[in-house]
């Protein structure tokens, strides 16, 4: 079981939700993993201090120039076919790696033979398990960008493509996705089987979340919302908000009040269930909420 837990915009708290509802999950006896998709800036590891047992770097295919094969001048299919400009002709087909979406096309393009495969590094795939206490052990996998990568994408992919395998595909996989509606997002969304969408009752949190709302129904994927932070915003409470949800018929999940003795809690990096027992029980409400949503949405029943 794959959920994505995702964001309209930054700062919303889906970062906070995610450890949690993973903590708590695995210490009522669930086998879950944390995958934390946000490869630009990761850090779910700040509360869960995982042990890394392994780290892999990941590679994405690019192409290699074998000058003595290519035609020259009179073709220049590869340079004109990529759209993505990662070729350009200056006296011979010239490669910006940076540029390259590993698309392939220029092989098979190229009459001559004269573009192969190569590889270059996108960023490393940590693997490692924290312990939530109670005697549970949490698996996480984690991605970190390479420095001066441009594209995330293409490293998010194999990050998901290691949450699919075993022993990953065993129990429950939380995806912490990266937030806003652009590319890293809807990657970290494919294959999904539901996703939570945080907002917070805030005029830029509602703008955001319409956007977020549109993304997931484009992609016809069952998602539903937890307003985090609620009563935060007396003009958005209870009115523009609310209403807006009942009236695009969007489940809520959960509401979490407003608090700064959560948002203490989560500036010195620790657990929401740790540092306030009460919340415990609406994160047990929120999955049990997910997993009735889930069964509306498949129309057949589910165990997590």
């Amino acid at each position: 079981m794959q959920i994505a837990i995702a964001s309209g915009k930054g700062g919303t708290g889906k970062t906070t939700l995610s450890v949690n509802l993973a903590a708590r999950l695995c210490r009522t006896g669930h086998t879950v993993t944390l995958a934390d998709c946000d490869v630009e800036e990761p850090n779910s590891h700040i509360f869960l201090s995982p042990a890394w047992t392994r780290t892999d770097e990941a590679h994405a295919p690019v192409p290699r120039i074998i000058q003595d094969r290519c035609v020259g001048t009179d073709c220049r299919i590869c340079v004109n076919e990529c759209r993505f400009k990662a070729l350009a002709w200056m006296g011979e087909v010239m490669d910006f790696p940076e540029l390259c979406h590993g698309c392939g096309l220029c092989m098979e393009a190229c009459p001559a033979g004269a573009i192969v495969e190569a590889s270059r590094v996108m960023g490393i795939i940590n693997h490692g398990t924290a312990d939530t206490g109670n005697g549970s052990s949490l698996r996480m996998l984690s991605g970190t960008l390479r420095i001066g990568e441009a594209m995330s994408p293409p490293l998010i992919r194999s990050l998901l493509e290691e949450a699919a395998s075993p022993p990953y595909t065993e129990g429950i996989v939380l995806r912490d996705c990266p937030p806003g509606t652009s590319c890293p997002v809807i990657t970290s969304l494919e294959g999904a089987d539901y996703t939570i969408l945080v907002t917070e009752p805030t005029p830029f949190g509602m703008h955001d979340l319409r956007l977020a709302v549109q993304t997931l129904r484009l992609l016809g994927q069952p998602f539903g919302v937890v307003v985090n932070r609620d009563g935060m915003s007396a003009e958005q409470e209870g009115t523009v908000l609310d209403g807006w949800l009942l009236e695009e018929h969007i489940p809520v999940l959960a509401r979490f009040p407003y608090s700064r003795a959560a948002a203490s809690a989560c500036a010195e990096g620790t657990l929401l269930i740790d540092a306030l027992p009460e919340t415990t029980a609406r994160y047990d409400a929120l999955w049990k909420e997910v997993l009735t949503q889930m069964t509306r949405a498949t129309g057949g029943s589910l165990h997590a």
